[in-house]
């Protein structure tokens, strides 16, 4: 591995990652009103949900690309990277133009499309910080990367909230412009030459039957079924209880993405410089704590602190146990192997929102939230599977 300045190489990921978070936060807040502004209905938004997300359950495939095929010599990151941008780019331009109540399957096409160029791009994104990152940065890396897509989230429901007051045409030319920015860095980094022993082939897929990489997606599966089963309930629990309006429910949402930004550097510099495993106690304590506090909040002064205190954890949670997936992840299929473990947190994700109305309609929003901070420990019997599996298999080398 050829060494590449810290702040380089962490700004570039950071940069990729925020260019994420933009276009998610868009279709997460904005991209509703869009069709239902437009005369389309929630079943129209639900088709359109289901199709777009498509690209990021098969993005397996792209990370077995990009582990196999250099591109034309050029690099088996970078280049697709590169094309994944650009398929971005080009897909919200596009969409500006659409009027999507009269071309509705076109605008759905179009965004299958852009989602096709940023599952490309992330899942080559991570294999790049993989290939590139030392063992004991990676926890700070995952702060930066987790960061940067929440800070991308809350620039969509602010900024390109207001533009959309004016012009949703424009509101698309703002996320393609926030897609060019990774290109004022991504040239400036290296990607290095793998050796020999590091290179594609199907027999380390075997990884998978190993106890400490399972364990590690069922830690992965556990804390994002908690945490985004969890979150889902924050605002519809506050306005049940303390009867917040919608702006004072955007604001929360916003003040929680701040959190989270704070926690995911928090969480990163947390675990490289106490270790994995402490690392992920403090995450299971602080959910639980903070799940705990949301579930009682007396007052709107209050809320606005536990929702703060909640994203740190939330954020915190994200980049620990990315940096922890990372750190097991085999070298000659990287990008494929972590597409896959990052693939059991989506099952997690839609466990947890299921889970969380259901709990929330038979018992009441405070014992959901209770539930959830006593299902976060379930990660703790992983932790001697984990890390007891991997010093015996380091021992035995």
């Amino acid at each position: 591995m050829h060494p590449q300045p810290k702040l380089l190489r962490f700004s570039l990921f950071g940069l990729l990652y925020l260019t994420q978070g933009v276009v998610l936060g868009y279709f997460a807040a904005l991209n509703a009103l869009y069709l239902l502004s437009n005369g389309l209905d929630m079943g129209d938004v639900g088709v359109f949900s289901s199709i777009a997300l498509i690209p990021f359950v098969i993005k397996i495939f792209f990370g077995m690309l990009s582990d196999r095929v250099n591109f034309f010599g050029l690099g088996r990151r970078k280049p697709y990277i590169v094309l994944g941008l650009l398929v971005q780019v080009a897909a919200l331009i596009w969409a500006a133009s659409i009027d999507v109540g009269r071309q509705y399957w076109t605008f759905v096409g179009v965004a299958f499309l852009l989602q096709m160029g940023m599952a490309f791009y992330d899942t080559c994104t991570d294999g790049l910080a993989l290939d590139i990152t030392p063992e004991n940065e990676k926890g700070i890396l995952q702060g930066f990367m987790v960061g940067g897509r929440s800070v991308g989230v809350i620039v969509a429901a602010s900024v390109a909230g207001v533009i959309a007051e004016r012009s949703w045409p424009m509101v698309f030319y703002f996320l393609a412009g926030a897609s060019l920015l990774p290109f004022t860095l991504l040239f400036f980094v290296r990607e290095g030459v793998r050796p020999a022993g590091e290179r594609f082939n199907w027999g380390a897929f075997g990884a998978f039957k190993s106890v400490q990489v399972l364990a590690v997606a069922a830690a992965g599966l556990v804390i994002f079924m908690v945490v985004v089963g969890a979150n889902q309930l924050v605002n519809p629990s506050y306005s049940a209880r303390l009867g917040i309006d919608l702006s004072t429910a955007g604001f929360i949402t916003t003040i929680w993405g701040i959190g989270c930004v704070a926690g995911a550097f928090a969480g990163g510099w947390i675990m490289d410089r106490v270790g994995d495993r402490s690392a992920l106690w403090v995450v299971m304590f602080a959910v639980a704590a903070t799940l705990a506090l949301v579930a009682f909040v007396p007052n709107l002064p209050l809320a606005f602190a536990a929702a703060v205190l909640f994203g740190m954890a939330y954020g915190a949670g994200q980049a620990v146990f990315f940096a922890l997936a990372m750190k097991y992840t085999t070298p000659a299929i990287a990008a494929s192997m972590y597409s896959i473990l990052m693939a059991v947190t989506n099952v997690g994700q839609g466990i947890g929102l299921g889970l969380g109305g259901a709990l929330a309609k038979s018992a009441g929003y405070p014992v959901a939230f209770l539930i959830f901070a006593a299902a976060i420990f379930l990660v703790a019997p992983l932790l001697p599977l984990m890390f007891r599996a991997r010093r015996q298999a380091e021992m035995g080398a």
